[in-house]
């Protein structure tokens, strides 16, 4: 059985919690506590490093202060983002200070404080993907982008909550660590899968972090939490060691407050990696230096088309007056804007079978992976123990029904690679062509064109979600931008799709329309510690 996209977003492999506790919902702003001088709230990687070089902090210290307000904040408001702590964090950042203090060169990620998605793999850490199967699980080894980051000196603080198995792409909610809330409003979701991350970055808990997209979790949940977040061109990132929900479509990559921090993070993930066969498609299209692109004018002259298609009169009607104003937004800013773009066949290219369930087999070489420690060989034995949230139980069985064993292209309805899918590389080529017809630099459209759904709600109220509908199926690169708060407090995001390859361009743009409107603004309930008395 093969999905299109419209019917993918109407199954929901979202996961949904029926209820959500009163001490979450109506969480009142707690007590401030104090915490280490150094205030991180909305500081940059690049802040960090320039102040630890300077002798105003510590890295231990910029630790430390991360680590308070997690201790503070995450549980007592019922946010819930953070699932374990690097207990080798402060370790790390000691080491970091010795370096600096004997002219040691660092890498460029030195002393940033991250957040890893519960799907990543971390030796030192559990990796559950959701799974009360996992909760206790270490893997052998790391992930590669985890390895990249540490490489270059970035400190993982803590792993992030995320929807069981990466099902959701309405709400976080898993069977390992429950549920998390939208840091601008602990009632609403943060999206999925990776809202942990989106949440706790948005409340300051790291500097930045690493979430995985399968058709909408990087970039929906940056939407809802007012971040910056990118989904690269496919083989253009490694999924090495990232729990996989469809391989032909996964995508992992940065989630972060600022284009800037993102992009310095995105130049250290981006790399080709022999243990990921897909990143032959993107082997030498890689750059060492996205911070490059970071030019506040960069939109003069660019040329961008509004697809209309994905922000009808079936819209929020706030959250389109945020993407009305982004279009008067990016004129300002220099660009000539080109509205009502339509890509051909766009249509039967939304309702064509482009989506292969292929989760079954691909969770099996995963679990391979893991080695003799893995508690099961296919998930499937899931449904008899009932080891799973009872919402997950749906897509569970709908992924049951595909072959364990047998690779999806020998399927007895195939289902292709992307680089070998027609309809996919039919979707591509339409897509490309409209923007060679039109001389486009990108495409945008709301990430999502209705406000985050409300915890208790998350089925009725799931509408708007854009990011399942072009760039999983045609491969193509797309980023969330932060566009402005609908209903006061609840963030909306603005996508920018590029052509392949194009994500030097697609940071080019949002930094300079971020720089135009300054719209990201930190959660009111999460506010700096006090600094301790002396």
């Amino acid at each position: 059985m093969v999905m299109n996209s419209k019917q993918m977003l109407s199954i929901g492999f979202a996961l949904v919690i029926a209820t959500v506790t009163s001490n979450a919902a109506n969480a009142s702003e707690p007590q401030q506590q104090t915490a280490p001088h150094f205030n991180v709230v909305e500081t940059s990687i690049r802040e960090i490093q320039s102040a630890i070089l300077n002798g105003n902090t510590t890295c231990r210290k910029v630790v430390e202060t991360y680590l308070a307000r997690i201790k503070a904040y995450d549980k007592s408001t019922g946010l819930n983002a953070i699932t374990v702590l690097n207990p080798k964090a402060l370790d790390k950042a000691d080491a970091i200070d010795r370096a600096v203090q004997n002219g040691k060169k660092l890498g460029p990620l030195f002393c940033a404080p991250m957040l890893v998605k519960d799907n990543f793999d971390t030796h030192d850490m559990i990796t559950s993907g959701g799974s009360i199967t996992l909760k206790n699980s270490l893997p052998p080894d790391d992930a590669f982008m985890v390895r990249q980051i540490r490489d270059a000196d970035a400190i993982i603080i803590a792993k992030t909550n995320m929807a069981e198995w990466a099902f959701s792409a309405r709400q976080t909610v898993s069977s390992s660590f429950g549920t998390t809330a939208n840091a601008y409003a602990l009632d609403r979701v943060p999206a999925g899968s990776s809202g942990g991350t989106a949440s706790g970055t948005a409340a300051n808990f790291g500097v930045a972090g690493l979430g995985s997209d399968t058709g909408n979790s990087i970039r929906g949940p940056s939407s809802h939490l007012a971040l910056f977040g990118i989904r690269s061109t496919v083989g253009l990132t490694s999924r090495d060691g990232v729990i996989p929900l469809a391989f032909d479509r996964d995508i992992a990559g940065p989630m972060a407050r600022t284009v800037a921090d993102a992009a310095l993070i995105f130049g250290v993930v981006a790399a080709y990696d022999p243990t990921d066969p897909i990143t032959e498609l993107g082997k030498d299209r890689h750059e060492t230096d996205y911070t490059k692109y970071l030019d506040p004018n960069g939109l003069k002259g660019a040329r961008i088309g509004v697809l209309r298609a994905l922000a009808g009169e079936d819209s929020d009607p706030d959250v389109m007056a945020l993407f009305e104003q982004a279009i008067t937004d990016l004129r300002a800013a220099g660009a000539t804007v080109i509205d009502n773009i339509q890509i051909p066949n766009f249509e039967s290219h939304l309702k064509a079978p482009n989506f292969c369930p292929r989760f079954r087999y691909d969770l099996r070489g995963y679990m391979a992976s893991r080695g003799p420690s893995a508690p099961f060989s296919d998930v499937n034995t899931l449904l008899k123990t009932g080891d799973y949230d009872p919402h997950a139980k749906r897509a569970l069985e709908y992924f049951a029904k595909s072959p364990l064993d047998i690779e999806p292209s020998q399927w007895e309805k195939p289902c292709p690679g992307f680089k070998d899918h027609a309809g996919r590389q039919a979707y591509l080529a339409d897509t490309v062509a409209t923007f060679d017809a039109n001389n486009l630099d990108a495409l945008i459209y709301p990430s999502w064109t209705y406000p985050p759904a409300h915890l208790d709600k998350a089925v009725e109220e799931y509408k708007g979600d854009n990011s399942q509908l072009v760039a999983p199926a045609t491969g193509l690169p797309a980023v969330s931008v932060p566009m402005g708060f609908s209903h006061g407090t609840l963030p909306a995001g603005l996508q920018i799709l590029g052509r392949p390859y194009s994500e030097g361009l697609l940071i080019k743009l949002s930094y300079a329309y971020e720089q135009a409107t300054k719209h990201r603004k930190p959660p009111a309930l999460f506010p700096a510690l006090k600094a301790p008395s002396h």
